[in-house]
């Protein structure tokens, strides 16, 4: 994706389902669910094993359907597991599928694309969101 593509996503998005958001501050997922809410996104942090908590403010939940409506969704799962959840996030009609550093799925990504959805993979918006120089929050 170019740099304007990535700018475009990070500031017209507004709910962000992140899955498998953990409640450990030493996982990437938290720093990342934290930054995200800092900045103004409504996020919904989906994992089974903690659903019914609150993360950063926001309910947890079990499943991404219960994460809908959704504008993007940010996977937090290793590469073989993310094309389940792509293929979940087309089904409920979600608009950016961010597969997260490392995460990649070159054949779910086209399954995306050829939905209609924009994709971005091995790649971390709070790394993304500096790099561009992003103001504080989104407007």
């Amino acid at each position: 994706m170019t740099d304007d593509e990535i700018r475009d996503i990070l500031l017209t998005t507004r709910r962000i389902a992140v899955v498998g958001a953990s409640d450990r501050p030493v996982r990437p997922s938290h720093g990342v669910s934290g930054f995200l809410v800092d900045r103004g996104y409504a996020i919904t942090p989906v994992n089974p094993g903690i659903a019914g908590r609150s993360l950063h403010g926001a309910p947890v939940v079990a499943a991404l359907e219960d994460a809908a409506p959704l504008d993007m969704v940010d996977v937090f799962r290793r590469s073989e597991e993310a094309g389940a959840v792509v293929d979940e996030a087309i089904r409920l009609g979600a608009r950016t599928v961010w597969l997260q550093l490392g995460v990649v799925d070159d054949a779910a990504g086209a399954r995306a694309r050829a939905a209609g959805l924009r994709f971005v993979q091995d790649r971390c918006p709070v790394i993304e969101w500096r790099r561009l120089g992003l103001p504080a929050k989104i407007a």
